[in-house]
């Protein structure tokens, strides 16, 4: 079997004197598409953080692409390729969308497609038509689809997507699905989080579900599409 892109083993993660990550285990593969699932406040963000470097864990170890993270500040972890398409998008009000693209833009020689504002426009052919306006000027979903090109344009060798469909209109919604679809046939390392589990079961390769900062359930797609006791046990759906 290759060497795993993404190693989490055992995190512990506190806040003050509060625990909120439990013993957390969690492995992906190059290629490899996983969706992380649960209801809001079971850890999902908080495990996400503690695998980019934006919060600090107690116990246990990160690795990527066989390099220890865990205690790398941010930007190195950035560097290494690991990327994030952040809940509430979070795009530069002042940048218009080609500024974004241009001020992400990074080649990495070892990346399976090389993303730049080009091969972006193409993927997205409304931010194209939109590419001298500034992010304050973009409707939510066209800033959503900024957000993922902000984060391909890395050229990642894992990109995380937290929440990408919230609150976007059906049509927009199912464009984001193209997308993430797209990137999974062309070998795009994928971590999903979102709420639309009929839907992550098409792209997804396995699930990992969170309940109250542990792992309750891991599984395939086939057999999350089976038992759809868990849906309503653990995302309320």
């Amino acid at each position: 079997m290759t060497r795993a892109l993404l190693h989490a083993k055992h995190i512990q993660s506190f806040y003050d004197q509060s625990q909120v990550i439990f013993d957390i285990e969690l492995l992906i593969h190059p290629g490899e598409t996983l969706g992380l699932l649960g209801r809001n406040g079971m850890g999902k963000t908080t495990l996400i953080k503690s695998l980019l470097g934006l919060k600090s864990i107690q116990a246990g170890e990160v690795s990527f692409n066989g390099q220890k993270i865990n205690g790398l500040s941010p930007d190195k972890i950035a560097r290494l390729g690991l990327a994030i398409v952040p809940e509430g998008r979070q795009v530069f009000p002042n940048l218009t969308v080609l500024e974004h693209m241009t001020a992400f833009t990074a080649k990495r020689n070892d990346a399976l497609i090389q993303w730049d504002a080009v091969s972006v426009f193409e993927l997205f052919p409304r931010l194209k038509e939109r590419q001298h306006h500034l992010g304050s000027q973009l409707s939510g979903g066209e800033q959503q689809m900024l957000a993922i090109g902000r984060a391909l344009v890395t050229n990642p060798k894992l990109l995380i997507l937290d929440e990408a469909t919230e609150g976007l209109a059906p049509l927009i919604r199912e464009e984001i699905w193209s997308c993430l679809k797209l990137l999974r046939q062309r070998g795009q390392s994928l971590i999903i989080v979102d709420k639309y589990v009929n839907r992550l079961v098409e792209i997804a390769d396995r699930h990992v579900i969170l309940e109250r900062g542990q792992v309750a359930w891991s599984g395939s797609s086939e057999e999350l599409s089976k038992d759809t006791s868990l849906w309503s046990r653990y995302l309320g759906v």
